[in-house]
């Protein structure tokens, strides 16, 4: 069923990151750090999957991106609904079956059996996709599977991920480098926020988070971390 009515991006942006620290999607310590799959440490670590597990939460998450990406983009504006491998496929089918069109996902890379195939799904030649992630960091990942999809001879150009990291200057203009338009909920800042008028975390820990994303780098090396 097609959300008809949402709240403004400020409000989204509330909304979600208050249903991501109560889902404890959200984890910072900055004694223990986290190792990101970049193999860079760090104090924070979002985990988006935990949505699929709380209905409620699920369901209003995908309500909210559906509705603004419809906004943003266009009611007619797709022709399939494409998933990255792997978080970005349960998010994909949720937004799919809103927007009632049919759903597609993409492998980081071909399989190495069977058709050798790196889109699963029918995604016809000339099909105007959007590209369903949970979260983005540098938007680095989104152009691989951009590109997947328009050597299929797709086109792509919007992708929509529930979390946007906002920390990296570059990323916006990375992607409207490659033709892509990103689409997300909440950010980093948003969720600071949200904590901070929740008292999900000490001050100090939240104090030294927004250190570490204004200047990770420089955060790292002032403790000896590459």
């Amino acid at each position: 069923m097609i959300p008809s009515t949402y709240p403004d991006d400020a409000t989204m942006a509330r909304m979600t990151a208050r249903m991501l620290l109560d889902i404890r999607a959200v984890h910072f310590n900055t004694e223990t750090l986290f190792t990101h799959a970049s193999g860079k440490q760090a104090p924070t670590y979002l985990d988006c999957r935990k949505i699929i597990s709380h209905p409620r939460v699920r369901s209003t998450t995908m309500d909210f991106l559906t509705c603004k990406v419809m906004r943003d983009a266009g009611l007619e504006a797709f022709d399939n609904i494409a998933g990255g491998e792997t978080a970005g496929i349960p998010f994909a089918a949720l937004v799919a079956e809103r927007m009632g069109l049919p759903m597609s996902y993409v492998r980081k890379k071909p399989k190495g059996y069977g058709r050798a195939a790196q889109i699963e799904g029918d995604m016809p030649e000339g099909a105007r996709v959007l590209l369903v992630e949970d979260l983005t960091t540098d938007g680095g990942s989104k152009l691989k599977f951009v590109d997947a999809i328009r050597t299929a001879g797709a086109s792509c150009a919007h992708t929509a991920v529930v979390f946007y990291y906002g920390i990296f200057e570059d990323t916006l203009d990375r992607l409207a480098g490659h033709g892509l338009t990103l689409h997300w909920l909440t950010t980093w800042a948003d969720v600071i926020a949200e904590a901070r008028r929740g008292g999900d975390f000490d001050d100090a820990t939240l104090a030294d988070v927004e250190r570490f994303l204004a200047d990770p780098e420089g955060w790292r090396a002032a403790r000896g971390l590459s």
